[in-house]
């Protein structure tokens, strides 16, 4: 099942149509939070339909409980970077309030306006209350699948060595179009991911590339703190990102994020 929130609250995304369900939920995290299941939304009755193509499109979880990010975590983004292989995930928080959806204007940071870069991922969101869980059992936390883009202020990254403050500005953490749940897969750790800029491909990998897999990735996080449904971890990005050759980021440029099966995740910068 394909699921979105929009601003008239959750659809089923059905062929090249949003199915408004009549659910009491404004967004899908609210859903999980409640304590409930994406499946119940398989049945929901539809209010109404609209043609996807031209729709808004909100962030899956509109006000995610926490946000961890991944770095390093495929073997082509640590070669471009001459960085060492990290032996456990390097991980960092953003701040929920980067969060934003598809289709919305990112702007520049005052800040830090000329070396922003993007960073297509692969986003798993928690379904399940998930403490010290096994790899065996981690997907059954999960909810579903989506697209980030894990925007980045480099200068302000490497200047302070704070990756989680670099990565937070205002809407540095779009997350959609849309979500997949994991049964939609066949391979659900096997995962297509691509990222365009202005229309030109820029990465290209697939989540079986990962370093540490999603339920690697789960079951390590869970050790050390519990992830509450709603929760969401962006895996890591592939080779392709614009620092090492200087290809920042400027006003008027269109980032699209497209994992496999789900809405794309379009966002243009604006200064």
């Amino acid at each position: 099942m394909q699921l979105a929130t929009t601003p008239n609250g959750i659809a089923r995304v059905e062929g090249d149509e949003l199915a408004l369900l009549e659910v009491p939920w404004p967004d899908l995290g609210a859903v999980l939070r409640d304590g409930e299941t994406l499946a119940g939304l398989a049945a929901a009755p539809v209010r109404d339909r609209r043609p996807v193509t031209g729709a808004e499109l909100r962030s899956p979880v509109l006000r995610p409980g926490k946000v961890w990010a991944i770095g390093l975590n495929y073997k082509s983004h640590i070669e471009e970077t001459g960085r060492e292989t990290p032996n456990e995930p390097m991980v960092f928080i953003k701040v929920t309030s980067s969060v934003v959806g598809s289709g919305t204007p990112v702007r520049l940071p005052p800040l830090a306006p000329g070396n922003v870069d993007f960073e297509g991922e692969v986003a798993v969101v928690i379904g399940r209350r998930a403490t010290r869980v096994s790899e065996v059992t981690a997907w059954t936390h999960i909810a579903g699948i989506t697209a980030c883009n894990d925007f980045s202020a480099r200068d302000v990254q490497y200047s302070t060595n704070n990756f989680g403050l670099a990565k937070s500005f205002d809407g540095f953490s779009p997350l959609g179009g849309s979500l997949v749940t994991p049964d939609e897969y066949g391979d659900a750790d096997d995962i297509g991911l691509t990222t365009l800029v202005n229309g030109q491909p820029r990465q290209q990998a697939r989540s079986s590339d990962l370093l540490f897999d999603v339920p690697y990735l789960v079951s390590w996080l869970s050790r050390y703190t519990t992830l509450e449904p709603g929760d969401v971890i962006s895996t890591g990005t592939p080779a392709g990102v614009g620092h090492p050759e200087g290809r920042y980021l400027q006003a008027g440029d269109t980032v699209e994020v497209q994992v496999e099966r789900a809405l794309p995740l379009i966002n243009t910068l604006i200064g």
